[in-house]
């Protein structure tokens, strides 16, 4: 039987965010679920859930988006994780990551929160870091701008001409972790583009 994978996009709901930098997670999943023209449902973990495959033939993949904010992830994680039977290694968290520039990519098992609360309360859900991490970037803000407004700030005109490339090669990182494994999915996504 194909393995599961339980692949989180992070984000706050509603209308409110949905453009939003620390929403860029859950877009990754819309782009996902776009491809195999799959719909998200409510589940009772506290999340839309939309269940696919990889190909068919090759892994399940349940496509996860938690109701809740971004801090308090966890919990819909933790309860889609059990309900599924997933552990965290075949957990992939699709997340914002301020400390890349945007459109880049760096993709990770384990390790620290690196301040982001999200990932961090995942962690502690899981009662566990070693999930793997596809870290979107979003870069810093310009000047004194404090990063939590930052994040919850739309994309700018420049970032939103480049993001649909962004988003989709997030997407494909994603589909090359579960096809090909983490170490494969870092050769290809981390080298420079040409």
């Amino acid at each position: 039987m194909a393995e599961t994978w339980l692949v989180i996009g992070l984000g706050n709901p509603g209308p409110r965010y949905e453009a939003t930098r620390h929403n860029v997670g859950q877009m990754v999943l819309d782009e996902l679920a776009a491809r195999r023209s799959v719909v998200f449902r409510a589940h009772k973990a506290g999340a839309r859930v939309a269940e696919t495959w990889l190909r068919p033939g090759a892994a399940k993949l349940v496509l996860g988006k938690p109701n809740s904010f971004m801090n308090v992830s966890g919990g819909p994680v933790a309860g889609l994780a059990r309900f599924y039977g997933v552990d965290p290694e075949r957990t992939i968290v699709v997340h914002d990551e301020l400390d890349i520039p945007f459109d880049t990519l760096k993709l990770k098992t384990g390790g620290g929160h690196g301040g982001h609360n999200g990932v961090r309360d995942v962690a502690k859900a899981l009662s566990s870091p070693d999930f793997v991490r596809v870290r979107v970037g979003i870069g810093r803000p310009p000047g004194r701008q404090d990063p939590a407004d930052w994040v919850l700030d739309p994309f700018s005109a420049a970032e939103r001409a480049n993001l649909p490339l962004h988003v989709s090669e997030a997407a494909d990182a994603v589909e090359d972790i579960v096809d090909a494994g983490l170490v494969a999915a870092q050769q290809k996504h981390h080298a420079p583009r040409p």
